[in-house]
């Protein structure tokens, strides 16, 4: 991977659509190694939260500057990708990237639903990790690690493992965070600029998905919140206002299942709604196999996604239709 990078002279890297902590830290941590001869592309907006870290004012969103993007995927001589291993997570930019006949590096941690097909010159694919983070943090730790890219790495670690309370039992984690630490990174001031930054819209949105939309299903130990694209509208949504939502009912005692479903309004061209899903759970009891087997997502075995074209109606039947033989009592 070194010599990929040393050799290469316009490098663009790539991380999905939607970009959370773990796709954010990862590209960044990337882009602070590669240092100016990279350029982070994401699709869309990052959430208002995850704007302070390092370099993240340098990253171009697809969305907002397509011609550039494109521009600069076609002079690529490198392509590294974080935090996803099928070009359909970039949207429109995947079939650029696979356009270009340049050398290529994936760094990912989730399970692979097809055939890498020949497109990646080198593979780093440990569905095992926590994160892509820790995934970075392991090939860039005999390279000195700099207190942006400590920060940026222990950003997408925080998050990914819901701040240490889900896939995180390998202690190696925690021998990470420590060195981590002693590179610049600040875990309280971190943890405050993604946890503590709320606006107000946010936490009525909140609240109100938990008093008026969350529905207990007691037998099976399960949550199910829905709210539409109206909802989110009300309380005036931006992306990443629904991050860790999916969490919360698992604060209730005998909740061991929880799935998070968020419409999305039809784009022009496509006809119908797009509904996110978002599973989590605890302990050994997986939901990775019921997103990938109902809803056409895949993941971690407690933490996973999946999404829905038609309408939340809809999603949630299919729900309510298949839970039963998934989860256990």
């Amino acid at each position: 991977m070194k010599e990929l990078i040393n050799n290469a002279q316009h490098i663009v890297i790539f991380t999905h659509m939607a970009p959370d902590g773990d796709a954010m830290g990862s590209a960044l941590a990337m882009w602070h190694y590669c240092q100016k001869k990279a350029t982070v592309i994401v699709p869309n907006a990052f959430p208002a939260f995850l704007g302070w870290m390092p370099g993240a004012e340098e990253i171009r969103i697809y969305e907002q500057k397509a011609q550039e993007c494109d521009r600069l995927i076609a002079e690529a001589d490198l392509i590294i990708c974080t935090d996803f291993n099928d070009p359909k997570r970039i949207g429109p930019m995947g079939e650029k990237m696979i356009a270009n006949p340049c050398k290529k590096i994936l760094i990912d941690h989730h399970i692979m639903d097809r055939p890498a097909d020949g497109l990646w010159t080198e593979m780093y694919s440990h569905p095992e990790a926590s994160s892509a983070c820790e995934i970075v943090y392991r090939l860039l730790t005999n390279e000195g690690l700099t207190e942006e890219i400590a920060t940026c790495l222990y950003t997408g670690l925080m998050t990914d493992t819901g701040n240490f309370s889900y896939n995180s039992n390998n202690p190696e984690i925690y021998e990470i965070v420590a060195s981590l630490l002693r590179a610049g990174a600040k875990k309280d001031e971190i943890y405050d600029r993604v946890f503590n930054q709320y606006s107000t819209d946010r936490m009525r949105l909140t609240g109100y998905a938990l008093y008026r939309k969350m529905r207990i299903f007691p037998e099976y130990h399960l949550a199910l919140i829905t709210l539409t694209a109206s909802e989110l509208e009300q309380y005036h949504y931006k992306q990443g206002d629904c991050e860790g939502l999916v969490n919360m009912p698992l604060q209730i005692g005998d909740v061991f299942y929880s799935v998070f479903m968020r419409e999305e309004r039809p784009k022009p061209g496509t006809p119908k709604p797009r509904i996110r899903i978002s599973f989590r759970s605890q302990g050994d009891r997986p939901v990775n196999i019921w997103a990938s087997e109902v809803f056409h997502g895949g993941g971690h075995m407690n933490a996973s996604g999946g999404e829905l074209f038609g309408s939340l109606e809809q999603a949630v039947k299919l729900f309510e239709n298949t839970y039963k033989n998934y989860l256990k009592q």
